[in-house]
């Protein structure tokens, strides 16, 4: 059975601002079967901005998950993500869900994955997905060595990743705090 394969999510903190950035391709085996979907999006009251890469279903579910948990812990990413990373790894139906996500509010950056991590960058930039590789080395060397703002930074490195990864292209939605 074919599965559904690659993205590329940056999130990076520059200049007092935080941006998320996520391209639109989905792939189901060696074909492209959609060039705009949104990876990236606000929740939590548009406090806070999510991306993920993996099974669109599973990262669905795991969005409306961490809202629950931002609901409870009244809007501190930093509990909410690690009450989800708690669920996902533990609980039977969450930890067979394929995803990664990125979550971001104005202050913090988390990496949160299905094996109980709860990752925050030391150099406030992190990416996830088939061209997270690229995407974070672009992403760094902009931050330190550019006047370019934190969203043209984002908007650059996914062009880059996009010209580089084949399961990424360059449709690219970008939320800003």
């Amino acid at each position: 059975m074919n599965q559904f394969h690659g993205t590329t999510i940056i999130a990076l903190r520059h200049r007092g601002k935080t941006v998320v950035a996520g391209d639109g391709q989905v792939t189901l085996g060696q074909t492209v079967t959609k060039h705009k979907a949104r990876k990236v999006r606000r929740i939590y009251h548009d406090k806070i901005v999510v991306g993920f890469a993996g099974a669109t279903a599973d990262a669905l579910n795991l969005s409306e998950k961490l809202e629950e948990k931002l609901e409870r812990c009244n809007g501190n990413l930093t509990r909410a993500a690690v009450e989800l990373a708690k669920d996902w790894r533990t609980d039977k139906f969450l930890r067979r869900l394929e995803a990664m996500m990125i979550a971001v509010d104005e202050t913090r950056i988390f990496l949160i994955s299905g094996n109980g991590d709860v990752i925050e960058p030391d150099e406030g930039v992190i990416s996830i997905g088939s061209g997270s590789v690229a995407a974070q080395a672009a992403a760094m060397a902009l931050v330190k060595h550019s006047d370019l703002d934190a969203r043209a930074i984002a908007l650059e490195t996914m062009t880059i990743a996009a010209s580089l990864c084949i399961y990424t292209n360059d449709s690219i939605t970008i939320e800003e705090l």
